[in-house]
């Protein structure tokens, strides 16, 4: 009688914990479709081919967050405008879940459909706020938006709440920019964003990032910053091109120990290409340079020849 009652006991056990298994693997399965999806959404919403106008070379690294449950919305963009300079984003958007990679491809679009009204960054970044501000969305994203002139290597860069940039000249100069900086996208109405102008040299590299690549449980994001820095000064001083330097930033971004995100695009001058000599650009304090109007930033800001 014992003996019986056990052995039926025990076969009404192991058909729960077949019942619990079945179910988990089918939760698993769900979870991981999901997880699935979004990532195919977040690529499908990168671009499939990158600008390369004479003079210049733009290379990117992406490593999306499909760990567990989370799928994150760092974006990276490069498109001609109609002036023939080249716009270039990117950004990070709040969040880990579909909902921040559906939300990515919104501030992507924006950013491109207002560029062809806009070429100003400062006035792109400030209407796409006011835009993304009206659909009442529960999300924000940081972004760096730059407008780039080929024919010179001007840049005029905007951020919007994001981390600063970094650059690197062949002569062994280098920085991290820390000029002004907006408030992100979808957080206040009427927002403004200070334009900073730089000039890419001959040799020269800068190198965007979202915060997956310079921060994390196992790195500060100075030292993040400053890691990026070093190599950017390494792939410029011995032109070892800027594939070579999007490699080295997309192995730091594994040391740094998070489940988020990790983006990076490198603007490059293509040395079998001449410049012709690029107009002057009103010298500010710390070596930056801005427009007309603007209020020049002190320290680390890069210098006219970047």
């Amino acid at each position: 009688m014992f003996r019986s009652g056990s052995a039926d006991g025990g076969d009404e056990l192991l058909q729960r914990l077949g019942a619990l298994t079945a179910r988990a693997r089918e939760l698993a399965e769900m979870q991981r479709s999901r997880v699935e999806l979004a990532v195919a959404l977040q690529h499908g919403m990168l671009p499939r081919d990158l600008p390369r106008p004479p003079g210049v070379r733009i290379a990117v690294g992406y490593m999306p967050a499909n760990h567990g449950l989370n799928v994150g919305g760092d974006w990276y963009d490069a498109f001609p405008m109609s002036d023939g300079r080249i716009g270039i984003s990117i950004g990070d958007v709040q969040g880990h879940n579909a909902q921040a990679a559906a939300f990515m491809g919104q501030v992507r679009v924006a950013l491109r459909a207002l560029a062809s009204v806009t070429e100003d960054p400062g006035r792109l970044l400030g209407r796409t706020n006011d835009l993304l501000i009206s659909l009442n969305a529960d999300l924000f994203a940081t972004c760096t938006f730059l407008r780039l002139d080929p024919d010179t290597g001007v840049l005029e860069c905007a951020r919007a709440g994001h981390i600063p940039h970094i650059w690197a000249t062949a002569d062994g100069r280098s920085g991290i920019d820390d000029g002004e900086v907006g408030p992100p996208l979808g957080v206040m109405r009427g927002a403004e964003y200070p334009v900073a102008c730089h000039r890419l040299t001959v040799g020269g590299v800068l190198v965007l990032v979202t915060d997956g690549v310079v921060e994390g449980p196992s790195l500060h994001i100075d030292d993040g910053l400053g890691q990026v820095r070093r190599l950017a000064e390494i792939t410029a001083g011995a032109s070892l091109g800027i594939d070579a330097l999007v490699g080295g930033v997309m192995k730091l971004a594994d040391t740094v120990g998070h489940e988020d995100d990790a983006a990076v695009l490198v603007i490059g001058h293509d040395v079998g290409v001449p410049w012709y000599p690029a107009p002057k650009l009103p010298p500010a304090p710390g070596g930056s340079s801005r427009g007309p109007g603007r209020t020049p930033s002190s320290g680390r800001s890069g210098p006219p020849g970047v």
